[in-house]
Order: C-alpha cells, then sequence, then structure tokens
C-alpha cells in the first residue's frame, strides 16, 4: 500500500537542504530517474511485480492516483521533503504536472519490461 514519508529537512537563512538517506528509503535503490518537461500527458499508468518506488517532486508539483486493488487515493506531491512510497501492488498513473516539474523516482530495481502490469485493477 502506498504511503508518504517526510524526508528531513533543514531549513535556516540560506534556504532548505533536503537528505535523502538509506535509513529512510525501504529499499536499496538500483535505479533512479527523473520526469521533466511535461505536457498535458499522463505518465506511469501501470505496476510492477516486484519493484518498489520513492517518488518526489524536487521543483513543482503533480498528481498520483493509487490503486492497490482495495483502496483509490489521490497523492500531491508539492513539496520536496515529500515523499511517496509505492509498494509492487500499486497501479498508478501520474498527472497534472506543472510546467516547472521535476519528478524524481529512485527505484529497487533495474529496468526490466517483464516487470511492468499495465492493466488496471477493476
Amino acid at each position: 500500500m502506498a504511503y508518504l514519508i517526510d524526508l528531513k529537512t533543514f531549513t535556516d537563512n540560506r534556504g532548505n537542504l533536503t537528505v535523502i538517506e538509506d535509513t529512510e528509503i525501504p529499499f536499496k535503490i538500483k535505479r533512479t530517474f527523473f520526469i521533466y518537461g511535461v505536457d498535458s500527458s499522463t505518465r506511469a499508468t501501470h505496476r510492477h511485480k516486484t519493484t518498489i518506488q520513492a517518488l518526489y517532486c524536487i521543483q513543482g508539483s503533480c498528481e498520483v492516483y493509487n490503486n492497490n486493488g482495495i483502496k483509490k487515493e489521490i497523492y500531491v506531491l508539492n513539496q520536496p521533503r515529500k515523499c511517496l512510497i509505492l509498494m509492487p501492488e500499486d497501479w498508478h498513473k501520474i498527472y497534472n504536472f506543472t510546467t516547472d516539474c521535476i519528478l524524481q523516482v529512485l527505484a529497487s530495481e533495474y529496468f526490466d519490461p517483464e516487470d511492468y502490469i499495465f492493466g488496471e485493477y477493476v
């Protein structure tokens, strides 16, 4: 089941510093990528067989619709310290990207096209 975590953030008159340590992310990071320059498109529309992911917006915002087969939820990612953990069973789509959005994704597995399941739960 998807859930939000707060990344450790330090703020003072010089600005903000957000830290991601291996004690905060519930998996060993094997892959990372970022999504940016998105128009009105919807991204993702899948779940995984084994991959766990952590999503956070470095800049801007987007929304993540999640359906784990039992519960449907919408998460708004609009602060760099808010990180959404998606488990393999979490079918998700990402949409409503602001024009300045940079979405960082951390993944527990290397890319494998066989790991993707595209059909949403009914």
